[in-house]
């Protein structure tokens, strides 16, 4: 599963939203039923992880952590105590709680942007603050690819 694209949306008045058809597709073509919702580690936005995406983070994340260290049961704890199971209603629309919609600083005005196989939410207002402008994206992206030591060569 595979979510990509930059769409526009609004929340109604109990912040509820519908997922993108596009999304939606995918989602239900991969079988899944389910969605879990958290706030992003990083940025201020909100993720949903197909429950099968989730459940391959979950047991990565178990697999670096010792369970006998209070360190990594406490970032444990922390990862997965703060999580909402999202159900798509027969419109395709899913409740974001108060609480999520007060973390991402949500109003009414919503972006989703497709990130590979999590899909995240963010205020639309704050969502281009994250993105690096034209000049400087092309200049990160082909130091990138460029890197000779990581890419494969081939000769004639």
């Amino acid at each position: 599963m595979r979510f990509a694209g930059n769409i526009e949306a609004k929340t109604d008045a109990k912040g509820r939203a519908f997922l993108p058809s596009c999304f939606r597709k995918q989602f239900s073509n991969a079988g899944e039923v389910r969605l879990i919702m958290r706030k992003d580690i990083f940025q201020p936005c909100l993720v949903l992880y197909p429950e099968a995406v989730w459940d391959e983070q979950i047991v990565l994340l178990r697999k670096r952590l010792n369970r006998w260290n209070p360190q990594h049961q406490q970032l444990f704890r922390q990862f997965v105590a703060d999580v909402e199971m999202v159900v798509l209603d027969s419109n395709g629309r899913f409740l974001i709680p108060k609480r999520y919609l007060k973390m991402a600083d949500i109003q009414q005005s919503i972006r989703f942007i497709g990130m590979d196989d999590t899909i995240e939410i963010w205020n639309a207002a704050h969502c281009e603050e994250t993105f690096m402008d034209a000049a400087a994206f092309g200049e990160a992206i082909s130091q990138l690819m460029d890197n000779k030591e990581d890419n494969e060569t081939t000769s004639l």
